[in-house]
């Protein structure tokens, strides 16, 4: 897939995430915390998840940008192992859950609104980062991945998987959303 056409439908992407992250600031704290049960997330709890990745990623990814000499290239191939995480991420019709790592689990923490705050912060430097990444090596520049260190994927494969990570979580949030809109009609 040509590098540019690449990037551009990921930042398009993290537009709609923003736009989406936006609308979940005009909600009541009763429906951002509102659970199925004890044992599942609410609102607020999957976007803390995600600000923990990112938390990991962004400034990883940062680095790698800044210390790079690898310049862009036309094309972006994405690699076997990075295609692989980054479509194990996208959302199935009946979504298919996942262990989460323990530091990356923030199940019946107290949590607010700076939760949503702190999210949309971490998808404007993603945006950033994309749009930095237009001058290096998507398929050269190698970025360490959460659950091991000793496992790499391209930046392009990352930036995927990370924003399909996101996308995953947002499909889970719309169905909490419609859950507690029927538990607060009945």
């Amino acid at each position: 897939m040509q590098s540019e056409k690449f990037i551009t439908a990921l930042l398009e992407q993290t537009e709609k995430i923003i736009q989406q992250a936006e609308k979940l600031k005009t909600y009541d704290l009763k429906v951002l915390t509102w659970k199925e049960d004890e044992i599942s997330w609410n609102i607020l709890e999957c976007l803390e998840h995600l600000n923990r990745y990112g938390n990991f990623y962004l400034p990883e990814i940062e680095k790698k940008i800044k210390s790079t000499d690898s310049r862009s290239e036309i094309e972006f191939k994405s690699g076997l192992i990075g295609s692989y995480f980054a479509k194990s991420m996208l959302p199935k019709e009946k979504l298919n859950k996942m262990k989460t790592f323990k530091d990356k689990n923030p199940l019946n923490e107290k949590l607010d609104k700076t939760v949503i705050d702190q999210f949309i912060k971490q998808q404007f430097k993603l945006l950033d980062l994309l749009k930095q990444s237009r001058n290096v090596s998507l398929n050269k520049v190698k970025i360490k991945i959460s659950i091991s260190r000793l496992i790499t994927l391209k930046l392009g494969d990352t930036f995927e998987f990370y924003i399909n990570h996101i996308i995953r979580h947002l499909k889970q949030i719309e169905k909490i959303q419609s859950l507690a809109k029927i538990s607060y009609i009945n």
